[in-house]
């Protein structure tokens, strides 16, 4: 059962709310729809389920939607064995790897590897590659589509051990004639899909096997890669990746008004069988995985699988009708219920943008269209342009210098870092925030902003640390929006324009001016006044470096105790 957070009382009306926003500057966190009145305190140890559904809930939601995207047209041509490689498409519903393999095969054989090279370290600073929250939430995707893929006829082959050498293994024993598998982008994941080309090809199976319409006596299984994983497919858009804008406005207006976005994929009721297989394998717990395992005490326990994510569009949605004020609260940071929470499951593959496309125009159509629900087309678009400038600037998107081969100063101070990795740099907002990331895999799109301009501009650090230790924490970890984003954040990213300067001060006053999200985070400021929180004084710990622009404190000023470099970098 989802905790419920703590607010500020209030009986008004969504539409009295959404005024109050805009004429008085009060911001009034909307968490649940259906509580009368709220507390007026902060809590300081809740968790919040996300979803706040109950299992059955969820159940039922997913099959709900699942029916409305079933198939009575599909028709199975193929004969033999496909093999369906599952990567970061953890998902049933608009998997065209999926439909593409039941298509052209009469058994599919689904199949997750447990790659070791997904726990072993970062490739700079030698940070855990995989966190054990994110690694949970992964086994709980994989619980959830095995589950989702046995209503449909078939099961999860779990297999430990590198892609390349157990995918043309399994083709070699089921005489697999095809692996479908959803493309990636970066130079990690390709690799990978280079050696398993390369190791189908030593695979020779006999025209007895397989669905080879060859006259020669012998074949090789083929690799098929799908793209499935952007709202706007890779083909479909007006030009080349690599003259894609450097811009990413000039990239929107122009993907919308030339393209269309292809509808979800639709599945029979049935997928099976699949072929015989004496183990099936089974999920590895964390420990087993290399690491410790750590449980959500406090903020946001994200629930993993395909299930959840339906579900919580549903409750986002529909439920509790967020979607029309999403743009109105999306820059808040505390509690489950100021923006969507779709990245996790975006990144997992467990949500499809595509079905998410479809959930907000068909808002849209039953309720209504305005700023909001746009807003969350237009994010998605953002994601999608992350995704396709990773092919056009390749490696040099995790260089220092970034894709444009920036040259700046930089310093790796291991103190230094670890003052703001653990929240320890005397400056409420950027403790809060990575306190939260710490300790729920999660943090606030305008908290990740904050923290790393904090780290680049203010500290001065190697904007790599901050994007490596992102990498290790995140739920949401994709290569291509972790380090598009971060080298936007340090100002090396494609855009020249973007070259930011958040002040602390100031995002502080907007976003949080009651301390609520410090005082969450940083009980010990609780007790303070709130116009005190985000600027104790010497009530909180020592300040790590001096602000480039300003002073946190009006009433503290004082030198920081490493030092620090002045930057000529606009305030924003």
């Amino acid at each position: 059962m989802a905790v419920n957070i703590i607010l500020p009382p209030s009986s008004l009306s969504l539409w009295n709310t959404k005024k109050l926003i805009y004429s008085t500057q009060i911001r009034f966190r909307i968490m649940s729809l259906a509580s009368k009145s709220q507390p007026q305190s902060v809590a300081s140890s809740a968790v919040y389920q996300v979803p706040g559904l109950d299992s059955h809930e969820m159940d039922s939601t997913a099959d709900k939607t699942f029916e409305r995207y079933l198939s009575n047209t599909a028709k199975r041509n193929g004969k033999g064995v496909s093999i369906v490689w599952f990567r970061n498409d953890l998902r049933v519903l608009d998997n065209e790897a999926l439909f593409k393999a039941w298509v052209s095969s009469q058994a599919v054989l689904p199949v997750y590897c447990i790659d070791p090279r997904l726990f072993q370290t970062t490739y700079y600073f030698g940070f855990p590659k995989t966190g054990a929250l994110r690694a949970q939430f992964i086994n709980e995707c994989l619980a959830d589509l095995k589950k989702n893929l046995m209503k449909k006829g078939l099961n999860l082959l779990i297999q430990h051990g590198k892609p390349e050498d157990i995918l043309p293994s399994l083709t070699k024993a089921f005489g697999a004639h095809t692996v479908y598998a959803h493309k990636e982008t970066c130079s990690e994941e390709l690799q990978v899909e280079r050696s398993v080309a390369r190791g189908l090809r030593q695979v020779v199976l006999s025209t007895a096997q397989g669905n080879s319409s060859r006259s020669s006596s012998t074949h090789s299984p083929k690799l098929q890669l799908i793209w499935g994983s952007t709202l706007y497919h890779l083909d479909d858009i007006p030009f080349c990746v690599g003259s894609l804008p450097d811009v990413y406005t000039q990239f929107r207006k122009s993907v919308e008004a030339k393209c269309t976005i292809r509808g979800c994929i639709r599945l029979p009721t049935s997928l099976g069988p699949p072929p015989s297989v004496d183990d099936w394998g089974i999920i590895p717990s964390v420990e087993q995985l290399g690491l410790h395992s750590e449980k959500v005490v406090k903020g946001m326990r994200f629930l993993g699988g395909e299930t959840a994510a339906l579900s919580r569009v549903t409750e986002y949605f529909w439920n509790k009708d967020l979607l029309k004020i999403y743009k109105e609260t999306r820059n808040e940071m505390l509690g489950p219920d100021y923006s969507t929470k779709f990245s996790p499951w975006l990144a997992s593959g467990s949500l499809s943008p595509r079905f998410m496309y479809e959930e907000v125009k068909r808002y849209e159509k039953e309720r209504q269209a305005n700023d909001s629900t746009y807003w969350v087309l237009f994010e998605l678009i953002w994601r999608d342009y992350f995704r396709f400038i990773s092919i056009k600037y390749g490696n040099s998107l995790f260089h220092l210098g970034g894709p444009r081969k920036v040259e700046k100063r930089w310093h790796q101070d291991q103190k230094m870092f670890e003052t703001w990795r653990n929240g320890c740099t005397g400056y409420p907002l950027i403790d809060a925030n990575m306190k939260e990331l710490s300790a729920s895999g999660f943090m606030s799109n305008r908290g990740r902003q904050i923290v790393c301009s904090f780290l680049v501009r203010d500290m001065g650090i190697d904007w790599r640390m901050g994007a490596e230790w992102f990498e290790t924490c995140l739920l949401d970890y994709d290569p291509c929006s972790n380090y598009g984003n971060w080298t936007y954040g340090a100002g090396v990213g494609n855009d020249p324009r973007e070259d930011r300067y958040f002040s602390i001060p100031k995002q502080a006053k907007t976003y949080d001016p009651d301390g609520e999200h410090v005082a969450f985070w940083v009980p010990e400021l609780l007790p303070l006044p709130k116009e005190k929180r985000n600027f104790p004084g010497k009530s909180y710990i020592e300040q790590v470096v001096p602000l480039k622009f300003g002073s946190s404190n009006k009433h503290h000023s004082q030198r920081s105790k490493y030092g620090g470099r002045h930057s000529g970098l606009g305030n924003r």
